[in-house]
């Protein structure tokens, strides 16, 4: 089995390129969000990742999973922050959907730890 074989990997893949494009439209005055969030977003699937390759462990797994559910919900958090932000450039409904798209990563993140935990 390989890492591109769980959908959360793949998904966290593709969500990241929605990060992007938000990051694209930020102004100059929200440069360290853009920096914040891009660096979690960017986080997730190498997380799941390192933490597949260890997989042997489930404790040590389940820590890596922990870390990518982290991530995904301070990308939540900023997403939040752009959108309540008076600088912020971008389309609320832009905002939601990632915030959306982030929230099932963690759902599904929540469950790979709880079967490991089992």
């Amino acid at each position: 089995m390989d890492v591109t074989e769980l959908r959360v990997y793949r998904q966290s893949l593709d969500a990241f390129l929605l990060i992007e494009e938000i990051a694209k439209q930020l102004p100059k005055e929200l440069a360290d969000t853009r920096r914040q969030i891009l660096r979690c977003s960017k986080a997730v699937a190498p997380i799941i990742a390192e933490g597949f390759g260890r997989r042997h462990s489930q404790r040590e797994f389940g820590h890596y999973v922990i870390q990518a559910m982290s991530s995904s919900d301070e990308t939540i958090t900023h997403l939040r922050t752009i959108a309540i932000s008076k600088f912020n450039t971008v389309s609320i409904d832009q905002l939601k959907h990632a915030a959306s798209v982030y929230k099932s990563l963690s759902k599904q993140l929540n469950k790979l730890f709880t079967s490991l935990i089992v």
